[in-house]
């Protein structure tokens, strides 16, 4: 059973995590909910395409200019607030590798905080944990926070996914964040190039087994992008077939930016795999 906020997942119950940037320059949406407007009128669309859960960033994964911890701060922590006024019932996570970061957002009411860096600041876990927040321990393959990889190479792609994943998570427990509240994440395209995002893709069962809830974000991302030489706009058929084949694995959480479409993907999905009934059986009935 997965746990984040009020709310409890069980097996064959998706989570859609969809995003909203508060930054200037996300290489999906330009800055197009910088401004504190756009950036709500976005979180209320996204609940009524069937979100559960809404994940705040004010700093861009790749480099860039550098933006302050009291930057970042301001970007998104009053945003959370915000956020959690108007959808009490939604789930919020904030994506993060600060703890002072972090401890903003637990006071302003964020429930999860993504640590997409996997851990590089240790004191998120303990900052998750002082609050019984929710936490992705996500695989970056060691990099520094805003860095790429550059011809990285692994023994076992997998077994160092789950070693790095897995460690952080036993950690984060350790600490005292609630075991049903903590996912790993394989982090596509952190740390890997595109050949080794397609492998791990194919290999979600294998984090499945390993007994955490997996969360993937596979939104538009680059390995996508190179598998079907296609530019950021035109990658959603991609990722959504990258979303059916780790949902049929059992991935659980999925972090996207197009919310209607990949809630339709994982309900058929669910469907299929006998996860949730049809909303409409007449066919053949009648």
């Amino acid at each position: 059973m997965l746990r984040l906020g009020d709310r409890t997942f069980g097996p064959g119950q998706y989570v859609v995590m969809a995003i909203i940037n508060r930054t200037t320059d996300s290489f999906y949406d330009k800055g197009a909910t910088w401004s504190d407007d756009a950036a709500l009128d976005r979180a209320a669309r996204l609940v009524e395409q069937g979100a559960d859960m809404l994940d705040i960033g004010g700093v861009k994964a790749a480099p860039g200019a550098p933006i302050d911890i009291g930057e970042e701060i301001r970007r998104v922590a009053a945003f959370v607030g915000e956020v959690r006024s108007q959808h009490p019932e939604v789930i919020i996570s904030v994506d993060t590798y600060r703890a002072e970061v972090a401890r903003a957002v637990a006071a302003e009411g964020a429930d999860v905080l993504n640590d997409a860096w996997g851990g590089w600041d240790p004191d998120v876990a303990a900052v998750a944990a002082e609050a019984g927040l929710g936490l992705v321990c996500t695989h970056a393959g060691g990099l520094a926070p805003r860095t790429r990889p550059h011809r990285v190479r692994y023994d076992d792609l997998m077994a160092d996914i789950l070693s790095r994943t897995v460690g952080e998570a036993q950690r984060a427990a350790a600490l005292g964040v609630p075991a049903d509240s903590i996912m790993i994440d394989p982090g596509h395209d952190f740390g890997m190039n595109t050949r080794q995002s397609l492998v791990a893709t194919g290999r979600i069962s294998e984090l499945v087994a390993s007994g955490w809830p997996v969360l993937v974000s596979l939104s538009n991302k680059d390995f996508v992008g190179e598998a079907l030489d296609r530019p950021v706009g035109e990658r959603l058929i991609g990722t959504l077939a990258a979303t059916a084949v780790c949902a049929w694995q059992g991935a659980q959480v999925f972090r996207v930016h197009e919310a209607a479409q990949t809630r339709d993907v994982l309900d058929m999905v669910a469907a299929i795999k006998g996860e949730a009934a049809p909303r409409l059986n007449v066919r053949g009935l009648a």
